[in-house]
């Protein structure tokens, strides 16, 4: 009779052990999509916002002659920039840190990858929004009138000029590591890493 006892608890514990599992396992594909979904809309509106929005406002503006054409298309582009950073900011801090519940069935080198790749994601929108955008508010604060009518050999808007390059970049960076993240994180969907 003990032996009975000894096989219903062992089945029970069995089942209870198997029903976590399956639970957990669940939980873990439902984060993994999670990820995998927000570095995808990400890196898709980065993208847009680099390759159509901030073009088109100028290209329009400017097009239709609108009086400073520039300020008003800095000014939307500014403010789409700064939803961009500031959400690539926030689902690289997500990405990071739930990176580790995924370590055990990484590769060494793939976690490393993903977790640098997080990092890089990042600093760069941080940078790009914190510093960058800031800083050339700062300036076009400073220049006291649209950037329209600010000469371009002035040292102000040359600072501005500069800092715009370096906003690109920075944003460049951060699609180029959510591209990565975008790879490593769907790579370990697929049970390889």
């Amino acid at each position: 009779m003990s032996v009975e006892v000894d096989e219903v608890r062992t089945r029970s514990t069995d089942e209870r052990r198997s029903e976590s599992i399956g639970v957990r396992s669940v939980w873990a594909a439902v984060l993994h999509d999670l990820r995998l979904m927000l570095v995808a809309l990400w890196l898709g509106s980065a993208v847009f916002f680099s390759a159509t929005v901030a073009p088109s406002a100028f290209g329009v503006l400017r097009a239709r002659n609108v009086p400073y054409a520039n300020e008003a298309a800095g000014t939307i582009v500014t403010r789409t920039l700064g939803v961009v950073n500031v959400a690539g900011f926030a689902i690289a801090l997500f990405l990071l840190a739930s990176a580790f519940a995924f370590r055990r069935r990484a590769k060494p080198r793939l976690f490393a990858l993903e977790i640098v790749s997080a990092i890089v994601f990042a600093i760069a929108t941080a940078v790009g929004q914190w510093i960058i955008a800031a800083r050339m508010l700062g300036l076009r604060a400073a220049m006291g009138r649209p950037i329209d009518e600010v000469p371009a050999g002035d040292s102000l808007r040359a600072s501005f000029n500069a800092l715009h390059g370096y906003s690109v970049a920075a944003l460049g960076v951060a699609i180029i590591a959510a591209g990565v993240l975008l790879l490593v994180i769907s790579r370990r969907g697929t049970n390889r890493g």
